[in-house]
């Protein structure tokens, strides 16, 4: 079948699209997409993506039966309280090296990161933690105390019970 053997279009049957013009409308759609996903994208904004965190300062009770040098953490909590003959502490339980939160051991606290580990005291037995782990503001008595992770304290502050 040669070209002039074919039937003639009908005025109703579609242009056929150039190269140029699938190429221009690509292009068209392309970018209202861009556009769109970028205004979807900047609709998100103002809302901030930060997530709440619980409060520095928190109240905890000490159990009654609590042995003198075992430590107590408060669920949630970073910070082990510990109550001896010379009064109540708190200490952080944030390795000095990175930041792991340290896991408590019979005698003391081991990093699970990195391997450091800490007297009950919060000291640095075997390193690579630079510093010991600081110890914490506590407040109250007679078993109910306030512990502010947000202030530290010298080594060796206790509060009399």
């Amino acid at each position: 079948m040669t070209a002039e053997a074919r039937a003639p279009r009908s005025r109703l049957d579609p242009e056929p699209v150039s190269r140029r013009d699938f190429l221009g409308l690509a292009a068209l759609w392309a970018a209202a997409s861009a556009l769109g996903f970028a205004l979807i994208g900047s609709l998100r904004l103002p809302r901030a993506a930060v997530l709440s965190s619980p409060s520095k300062k928190f109240r905890v009770t000490l159990p009654e039966s609590l042995p003198a040098g075992q430590a107590f953490v408060p669920p949630g909590r970073a910070v082990a309280l510990f109550r001896d003959a010379e009064g109540v502490y708190a200490v952080s339980l944030i390795c000095t090296h990175l930041g792991c939160v340290v896991k408590s051991t019979p005698t003391g606290f081991e990093c699970p990161c990195h391997g450091s580990r800490f007297g009950l005291d919060g000291t640095v037995a075997k390193g690579p933690a630079p510093q010991p782990l600081p110890w914490h503001k506590i407040t109250g008595g007679a078993g109910d105390y306030v512990v502010d992770e947000s202030a530290n304290v010298p080594q060796g502050t206790r509060l009399k019970a």
